[in-house]
């Protein structure tokens, strides 16, 4: 018969201060919802462990939940600067690059201006000055001037001449006095006060087929290549003077391009036409112009 000792039988007996076996966890996190994470979790320990039951569970839970926060804030803290600095770089980027652009137009501006020692048009195709700005059209002209708030008609010194306009305050010197650039139609020409603070002047142009380069002679000139006029008033001109107009405005924008005008087109047409009628010919000196 065997006899089996107490001692073999402390053996046989698994050991009180042995570790217990880990029971795997499986879940995924959806960064969307971490509550329903946290919920996975605490189901697991619920079924795994007597955590739950313990008196000062939730205790423990909250401290945990404090050390997690503070490290998140520390983290959040040493990355905050580097996004602010990131942001700063890419400010200064930007207005650096809307720098350069801005330089970059006004080197542009001064070369067309530099090459031909003319003015670019401003909105209206005239010229804005110091003492007065201009705009016109093809039939007329308008001048505006600046003058004191209040200012009445009484006080004003208007002179329109067939070829000279002399504008001012009674008492001061004129603003503006000098040969016009072409000539006008005084009878058809009118000025008024706006708002009591701008002489406004309207000059009808007696050439109303080309488009003057400045209001009075020896005033900075415009580059009328770059005017740019309103293609919904041809409309309210006359058949022939809109086919004259529309020409012109080909012409224009043709020489700007560096291309044949519409009479040279022609020229070469006809040239055209002549040589394939007159094949027997030699037209290998012959140039179109």
């Amino acid at each position: 018969m065997a006899i089996i000792s107490e001692f073999q039988e402390e053996e046989a007996r698994p050991s009180a201060s042995s570790s217990p076996k880990a029971v795997p966890f499986n879940a995924s996190l959806d960064p969307s919802d971490p509550v329903g994470f946290l919920e996975k979790v605490f189901d697991f320990l619920a079924k795994e462990t007597d955590f739950l039951g313990k008196e000062n569970f939730d205790k423990e839970i909250a401290a945990v939940v404090r050390v997690a926060k503070e490290k998140h804030k520390q983290k959040v803290e040493e990355v905050a600067p580097k996004v602010e600095i990131k942001k700063e770089e890419v400010k200064k980027e930007k207005e650096i690059k809307v720098e350069v652009k801005r330089e970059a137009m006004e080197v542009d501006k001064n070369e067309d201006q530099s090459s031909s020692g003319l003015k670019v048009p401003n909105k209206g195709n005239g010229l804005d000055l110091d003492k007065y700005s201009w705009t016109q059209s093809l039939q007329e002209v308008t001048v505006n001037v600046p003058v004191p708030n209040g200012t009445k008609s009484r006080f004003v010194v208007c002179e329109i001449k067939k070829n000279h306009l002399k504008v001012g305050l009674k008492g001061q010197p004129p603003i503006i006095d000098g040969e016009l650039f072409q000539t006008v139609r005084p009878d058809d020409c009118y000025w008024s006060i706006e708002d009591s603070c701008a002489l406004s002047i309207l000059l009808t142009k007696h050439n109303q087929m080309e488009w003057w380069k400045s209001l009075v002679k020896g005033d900075p000139e415009i580059d009328t290549q770059k005017v740019e006029p309103e293609n919904s008033k041809l409309s309210d001109l006359d058949p022939e003077t809109r086919q004259t107009v529309e020409k012109m405005m080909f012409d224009q924008r043709q020489k700007a391009m560096g291309l044949p005008t519409s009479d040279e087109l022609q020229k070469q047409e006809i040239l055209k036409k002549f040589m394939s009628e007159h094949p027997e010919m030699d037209f290998s000196r012959a140039k179109l112009m």
